[in-house]
């Protein structure tokens, strides 16, 4: 029997501002478990790894069209992550929640935390200066 393949190969998110993007995806990731695996000989563009083998391109492409992602138009609305397995996985939301303002993050509707995707479903929702919005995920 064949090992199963990963569903999703990877992820690869346009922006205008690569310098301005790139700090809060690389604290959120990194906090994550993703690694940083950035060609450092390509300047256009930064790459993260989950240990699962997915990962996550930003790339400050000469071919983006506006200045700024709007997740509330059609395309990518936002990121859904998992926080990695391990012990009280409210209490490492929390530290997020607490930490996210100082790293670029903005938190999405905070007067429903941790419940804003329903009352069975745990997570926090942030978004970035840019306007990408990520949903972290208590499994």
């Amino acid at each position: 029997m064949r090992a199963a393949v990963h569903p999703l190969h990877h992820i690869e998110l346009w922006t205008h501002d690569l310098a301005a993007a790139a700090p809060s995806f690389d604290w959120l990731l990194g906090r994550l478990g993703w690694r940083d695996t950035s060609d450092p000989t390509w300047a256009a563009g930064r790459t993260w790894q989950h240990p699962s083998g997915l990962y996550l391109v930003l790339e400050q492409s000469p071919a983006v069209v506006g200045r700024g992602h709007d997740r509330l138009r059609p395309g990518l609305n936002h990121l859904a992550l998992n926080l990695p397995p391990g012990s009280d996985g409210r209490a490492r939301l929390d530290d997020l929640r607490s930490d996210a303002p100082s790293q670029g993050w903005s938190e999405l509707f905070g007067e429903d935390y941790p419940h804003a995707g329903g009352p069975s479903h745990t997570a926090l929702f942030l978004e970035n200066e840019q306007g990408f919005e990520v949903e972290i995920v208590v499994p």
